[in-house]
């Protein structure tokens, strides 16, 4: 009979702890999920001896457009793509694309939702041509705030895919208009 009895306790304990701290989908947190960055297997929408702009599968059917100009690329995020961005926003420098798309999601609001994505470009030194920096870019996936938040230099800091994903959980506390793209960490990529 008290052996029943502590078992009895034991199990009314771990329910009610279970109770108290909730399910855990419905705990804020981070994570990260990646696709790849192939413009192969993209759809080619437009292109011209001035530039070009590919539609890309993004994570789980969200919506990611591709453009080159003047030998700089640029992505654009989302259902409407002329609402949710900044403009045309790339890197001063030649630069191209690195083949891996990081996104960031978190479960804040009780389902795993892209917040912010980290896509590294590799720069070209201005004199010769040849790439030679690279940037870890974060941008804020947000509806009608969309942007560059954040640059990290990936080979002049060692922590730098750390930083970029701490600057990406900040996402949505950026305002595309007023605020300035953070460069965090050392850096000298350009």
């Amino acid at each position: 009979m008290a052996m029943l009895r502590v078992n009895s306790l034991l199990t009314n304990s771990v329910l009610a702890l279970a109770l108290a701290t909730g399910p855990a989908l419905a705990q804020p947190g981070a994570m990260s999920v990646y696709t790849e960055l192939d413009l192969d297997q993209c759809l080619v929408l437009d292109a011209d001896d001035f530039g070009a702009s590919w539609t890309c599968p993004g994570y789980r059917g969200y919506p990611l457009m591709v453009q080159e100009g003047d030998l700089r690329f640029s992505l654009r995020y989302g259902f409407n793509v002329d609402k949710n961005n900044a403009g045309f926003q790339t890197l001063p420098p030649f630069n191209e694309l690195g083949n891996t798309l990081e996104w960031r999601l978190s479960n804040a609001q009780g389902r795993w939702l892209p917040i912010a994505t980290i896509v590294r470009y590799h720069t070209a030194d201005p004199e010769t041509g040849i790439n030679k920096g690279q940037v870890l870019v974060v941008t804020q996936l947000q509806e009608g705030n969309s942007c560059h938040i954040a640059y990290i230099d990936a080979l002049a800091n060692e922590d730098a895919n750390e930083k970029a994903r701490q600057a990406a959980d900040k996402a949505g506390d950026f305002n595309c208009m007023t605020d300035e793209v953070e460069i965090i960490g050392a850096f000298s990529a350009y």
